[in-house]
């Protein structure tokens, strides 16, 4: 019979390891094509026939062409989802990232995955800062070619300071890994203004404006 010690470490370690599988899980199956036209909601989009799955399903093109997707009239960059119903389970999401000369990626955190980008051409400054209290910068000059990663959940940033557009790949480790823009979720929220002016070390006047500039644009 097992001793209560015994049992308390195999409980402890089965709950770990129900956490550490909360997040994209992995896939029962080869592969899950997303069935978008289905009703069921779950956690993901549900599997299509495997029947009626083609190559298709496992295909995007486009991704060689600057724009065509979501622009940020705020920041200047341009973001186009890389949209391929055969990833659905796979714990992974891609886009296409163009920025203009003087654009920004503003600094903000992807709480549920780590991120892998490729410049596909240009040149931008991007990095990525460390949790506190370290809050410690690691970033370069990313050049065509050059690739970066960026931990899991820490706030990074691109910036592309030169006077050539600038293109990048990036890679998600997770199907949803959320985005938070750090500038958008403090000053176009409404969150109180004596609260932002404490925050940011200013005056009440200043952190009005700024929200009320964020708000309305």
């Amino acid at each position: 019979m097992a001793s209560p010690l015994l049992l308390v470490v195999a409980a402890v370690i089965a709950l770990g390891a129900g956490h550490g599988a909360a997040f994209d899980p992995n896939p029962l199956q080869d592969f899950c094509v997303a069935d978008t036209t289905s009703k069921v909601r779950v956690n993901g989009v549900p599997c299509k026939d495997p029947a009626a799955v083609t190559a298709d399903d496992f295909f995007f093109a486009g991704v060689d062409r600057p724009g065509g997707g979501a622009a940020s009239r705020r920041y200047g960059f341009t973001a186009l989802p890389v949209q391929i119903p055969g990833l659905n389970t796979l714990g992974a999401s891609h886009a296409r990232v163009d920025v203009p000369p003087g654009a920004v990626f503003p600094p903000h955190y992807h709480p549920r995955a780590s991120e892998t980008a490729v410049v596909l051409g240009g040149a931008v400054y991007f990095g990525f800062v460390t949790s506190y209290p370290d809050n410690r910068v690691y970033a370069k000059v990313l050049r065509k070619g050059d690739v970066f990663a960026v931990p899991q959940g820490l706030v990074h940033f691109l910036y592309n300071n030169g006077t050539a557009p600038a293109a990048l790949y990036a890679t998600l480790s997770s199907q949803n890994p959320g985005l938070v823009l750090l500038a958008d979720a403090l000053f176009g929220t409404g969150l109180p203004d004596d609260l932002l002016a404490k925050t940011f070390l200013t005056d009440l006047d200043t952190a009005h404006r700024i929200g009320a500039k964020f708000r309305s644009s």
